[in-house]
C-alpha cells in the first residue's frame, strides 16, 4: 500500500535536498567534500525510489475507461522514463560511482546542468502534486491511499 502521505514526504525530502544542494554546489570547494557528495548520492537514491513508488500508482488510471485519465497516466509514465534517462546521462557525465564522488572538470557547466536537472525534478514534483495525485484521489475515491 502506498499512501499520499508517503509520496508527499518523499517529495518534501527531494525538495529539501534540492535546495541544500543548490546552495552547496554553487561553491566549487564544497563540491569535493564527502558530505556534499553523500547528499548528492542520497538525492539520486531518493529520486529513483520516488519514481519507482509513483510507477505503482498508474494501474488504476490505466484501467480507466476515460481517455483523458489514460493519457495523463501515460504522460507521467513517459515523464518517469525520460527523467530516468536524463538522470542516468547526467550521472554518467558528472559522477564517479565507484569512488562515491563527483567528477567536475568545468564547474560552471556542471552547475548549469545541475540547475536544469533540479528544475526538471522540481517541476515533476509540482505536476504530481497538482495533477497526478488529485486525479488518483478522484479515480480511486480514496484520499489516503494512492495504490
Amino acid at each position: 500500500m502506498i499512501t499520499f502521505e508517503e509520496l508527499n514526504t518523499q517529495n518534501h525530502e527531494i525538495t529539501e535536498l534540492t535546495n541544500v544542494l543548490s546552495y552547496l554546489l554553487a561553491d566549487r570547494a564544497m563540491c569535493d567534500t564527502d558530505i556534499c557528495c553523500d547528499l548528492f548520492y542520497r538525492y539520486g537514491d531518493r529520486i529513483k525510489a520516488h519514481l519507482d513508488m509513483v510507477d505503482h500508482t498508474y494501474g488504476g488510471l490505466l484501467s480507466s475507461s476515460d481517455t483523458k485519465v489514460n493519457n495523463t497516466a501515460r504522460m507521467f509514465m513517459g515523464g518517469s522514463q525520460e527523467i530516468r534517462r536524463i538522470f542516468a546521462q547526467y550521472t554518467k557525465t558528472w559522477c564517479e560511482k565507484r569512488k562515491h564522488a563527483l567528477h567536475i572538470n568545468n564547474h560552471d557547466e556542471f552547475y548549469e546542468e545541475t540547475g536544469k536537472m533540479f528544475d526538471l525534478i522540481l517541476k515533476r514534483i509540482q505536476d504530481e502534486t497538482e495533477h497526478l495525485y488529485p486525479l488518483i484521489r478522484e479515480i480511486k475515491g480514496d484520499s489516503q491511499r494512492a495504490a
